[in-house]
């Protein structure tokens, strides 16, 4: 796990758009897209550089992590819509190809395991971009999920709902059901990037990366992964007891050494 802490916001948007970037330029051909707050940023530096360098997401396909269970595909807030409002209407990757659960299916448990099998099928994913929540979960893994979860539907805690209330009108219209990626799933793919900026996330970065591994806290599986990097302002640092290496580790990076 490589902990990369940068100065300020901006500066982890456009160093999370540096590893997205690179991928894509190499030829990867599958992300997986979170949202939520935390990626916001990157996804607009992203399509600044499709804007004004030519970056070509063209040949790109994109998962989802999660979906609202009941909230259908038109709504707003549905991560359907979200994500290309906030990503893909903003570059050249195929709409078509941006796939998500169906938070309509009339048989919930059979779409979260066809869409655990479309992920494998396409050949899993080369980067992942994740968030972080303020009580440690990722995707809507919340605390308490197994750590070799697969696909499936959640219950969200009232912390989350709550979290998540100012995105929609009303704090009772925040559905109480997801589907979402399991830990296991999550951890099948092959780089994930995990992105976190503000004082409000720094217990739960602590938590991740220099906790126990525990399905407390959900997004210490990370720890388990064998290629995975943390961009995060000097806010969310602010409770790590290694920070001073993790900032030497980096100084120091050998230059033939991408994240």
């Amino acid at each position: 796990m490589e902990i990369v802490i940068m100065p300020t916001p901006l500066e982890v948007d456009s160093t999370a758009a540096d590893i997205v970037e690179g991928y894509v330029r190499r030829g990867a051909t599958t992300l997986g897209l979170a949202t939520g707050s935390s990626p916001i940023g990157t996804y607009r530096e992203l399509a600044r550089r499709h804007r004004v360098s030519g970056l070509d997401f063209s040949q790109a396909q994109a998962f989802l992590l999660d979906e609202y269970l009941g909230l259908p595909k038109s709504h707003s807030q549905s991560y359907y819509s979200v994500i290309r409002a906030e990503f893909v209407d903003h570059v050249n990757l195929d709409p078509e190809r941006v796939f998500s659960p169906d938070g309509e299916a009339a048989i919930p448990d059979a779409e979260v395991e066809r869409y655990d099998r479309s992920i494998a099928e396409a050949g899993g994913v080369d980067v992942q971009l994740l968030g972080i929540g303020t009580d440690g979960h990722i995707g809507f893994n919340e605390p308490g999920s197994a750590l070799s979860s697969r696909t499936r539907v959640k219950t969200l805690t009232e912390q989350t709902r709550i979290d998540n209330a100012r995105f929609f009108e009303r704090p009772d219209d925040v559905p109480h059901h997801v589907l979402t990626q399991g830990l296991g799933t999550i951890s099948d793919a092959r780089h994930l990037v995990m992105i976190a900026t503000g004082e409000g996330k720094a217990d739960a970065i602590a938590a991740a990366v220099e906790g126990p591994l525990t399905a407390f806290c959900p997004a210490s599986i990370l720890q388990w992964h064998r290629h995975v990097t943390v961009v995060i302002d000097e806010a969310a640092a602010g409770r790590l007891k290694l920070a001073d290496y993790y900032r030497y580790a980096l100084e120091n990076k050998p230059p033939w050494q991408s994240y």
